[in-house]
């Protein structure tokens, strides 16, 4: 039990530990999935920008015997407008028999927000489940039947609307809502799963902790990144996505560790937006794995990344 402490939250999906595996795009594959959960946490696969039917497919079946299907749990990490995008990705992963559906980054400050999804994911038998970077969003979800909501601190990796830290926002977001409420945003030692705990907070979302395990998806160049980084490397931005022309709103900057490219551009998007040569250049690079030009997403707890190590390693670090 993480700190001593096993939440009403996390027993009640068979956990043994209130921790979960962030569903990080490129990352969170079957595999680290599936060695979360067998280290008692809940293991998730992300489908981020990227994601489709195919790629899901591929991660699932990565999962191997005893996840899933009266075995131990796994969920699935979805983006909002992807879904949108391509319907069959969600109906394909309400299919595989998650314990917990993820659904973020969608316009829940919007009073005509789309929540049709949280039925949905409600039928299939699983739990739905959506990150909130306000107070605002974290009420509109709670009201549209969402069963836990992650309060998502500006400290975090990778894409989100990076407003409030992670304790004020983890205190005013318990205060709000009635659902359990899970604290995400550079959480990478057992102190702080102790602190978001002793909050309130029903769970631990861990992201970066988790991106350099072995069993990630995460190429072995980038990994080396992350070992190399420290919070004060990061930087929330747009270049990657625009570099990229990757399908991001652009309130989801994207907190990453900065390259010299990163630097180069950032501040000025649009100039990049109207550069192909270098959006040319920066696709090339991207390709190669080049991760001395490529950035990697990083939240602010990134410095404790010290080396390689198994998903059941970092689980037992946050206990």
């Amino acid at each position: 039990m993480s700190n001593g402490r096993l939440t009403d939250w996390a027993r009640s999906l068979g956990l043994s530990t209130p921790i979960v595996c962030a569903p990080m795009g490129g990352v969170a594959g079957g595999r680290l999935a599936a060695a979360v959960s067998r280290a008692g946490g809940l293991g998730m696969i992300g489908m981020g920008s990227a994601g489709s039917v195919t790629a899901l497919e591929r991660e699932l079946g990565a999962l191997g015997d005893g996840i899933g299907a009266g075995g131990a749990p796994f969920g699935i990490g979805l983006v909002a407008w992807g879904i949108a995008r391509d319907p069959e990705l969600f109906e394909r992963a309400l299919a595989a028999g998650p314990a917990l559906v993820s659904v973020s980054f969608g316009e829940w400050g919007d009073a005509h927000a789309d929540a049709s999804w949280v039925e949905r994911v409600h039928a299939s038998g699983a739990i739905a489940v959506t990150q909130s970077a306000t107070v605002d969003e974290a009420m509109r979800a709670a009201a549209a039947g969402v069963d836990a909501i992650v309060a998502r601190g500006r400290e975090g990796g990778g894409h989100g609307d990076h407003q409030h830290p992670r304790d004020a926002l983890l205190a005013e977001i318990i205060a709000a809502v009635d659902a359990p409420v899970l604290a995400a945003g550079a959480i990478s030692t057992s102190s702080d799963v102790a602190r978001v705990l002793d909050a309130g907070a029903a769970g631990a979302w861990v992201g970066t902790a988790f991106a350099a395990c072995d069993e990630a998806l995460t190429p072995p160049p980038a990994r080396d990144a992350l070992l190399r980084g420290s919070a004060a490397d990061t930087l929330v931005t747009r270049v990657y996505d625009v570099a990229l022309e990757r399908p991001w709103p652009e309130r989801f900057p994207e907190r990453l560790l900065r390259t010299p490219f990163i630097d180069q551009w950032h501040g000025r998007e649009d100039e990049l937006a109207g550069d192909a040569e270098a959006r040319s250049a920066f696709a090339a690079a991207a390709a190669a794995g080049d991760y001395s030009i490529v950035p990697v997403d990083a939240g602010e707890g990134v410095g404790h990344l010290t080396r390689v190590r198994s998903a059941s390693e970092v689980i037992a670090s946050l206990r």
